[in-house]
């Protein structure tokens, strides 16, 4: 009988990402064949051990996949304490759908949600390293020319100082076109997702985001998708994630 580790088992049963998994296992939210398990690394068999998170049994729902083109307004999480509308309510499903990592209130652009919680997992942990690729409209000092602009976006790729102290990884960024005088649209591509990264990164060699927009996650494109609508994700693309 094959054993899986129980934070798996509830990534795979779409009750919450592995790492948030792990945090209701130690929090003492989970229990096994009626035995709370508090430890990480505890192995299970789906289908001979009876499995509960707060006193409700696992349930595997089918595998659901969809992708938003998020408005500006809206927070990327499950749920808001403040009341405020979530990706999640603008996709109706049975079954419960998470976002696949964050955008901020202001951005736009491409997120994912599912209730493949090992999905999200891979997706959003750094060291599986999945590019996701940004448009910004950002605005620069009046004296900058178009070289200059060039020149602090080739620092992006030696890694830039955040806030904190923290330094990004590597990443692309290149000019798409210019807007005005003072303001070009640039695209930037990289595989972290830290809170606010790309204005931070914006910020750092002295510009500011007007507009950020996600148009790529790993394999999966925005495309032509309308602002605020939604579809399933194909086959293939589900496919490719994987």
């Amino acid at each position: 009988m094959t054993k899986i580790v129980l934070q798996k088992a509830l990534a795979l049963a779409g009750v919450a990402s592995r790492r948030r998994a792990e945090g209701l296992i130690t929090a003492g939210r989970v229990k096994v064949n009626g035995q709370l398990v508090t430890k990480l690394g505890s192995r299970v068999a789906l289908e001979a051990d009876k499995i509960t998170v707060h006193g409700k049994p696992l349930l595997f729902e089918p595998k659901v996949y969809f992708l938003l083109h998020k408005p500006a307004g809206i927070v990327s999480t499950a749920r808001d304490d403040r009341g405020r509308k979530t990706v999640v309510d603008l996709v109706p499903s049975k079954e419960r759908l998470v976002p696949v990592g964050r955008l901020d209130v202001n951005s736009t652009g491409l997120i994912l949600l599912t209730n493949d919680g090992e999905l999200t997992y891979e997706l959003t942990h750094p060291k599986f390293e999945h590019d996701k690729e940004y448009e910004a409209l950002i605005q620069v000092p009046h004296d900058w020319d178009k070289k200059r602009v060039e020149a602090a976006l080739k620092k992006f790729v030696h890694g830039v100082r955040l806030a904190h102290g923290f330094k990004a990884s590597p990443a692309q960024a290149k000019i798409l076109n210019q807007k005005s005088n003072d303001r070009y649209w640039v695209s930037i591509t990289l595989h972290e997702g830290r809170k606010h990264q790309v204005r931070q990164m914006i910020n750092s060699i002295g510009a500011s985001v007007v507009e950020l927009k996600r148009v790529r996650m790993g394999p999966i494109n925005l495309g032509d998708l309308a602002i605020g609508k939604y579809r399933p994700l194909t086959e293939a693309e589900i496919k490719l994630l994987k």
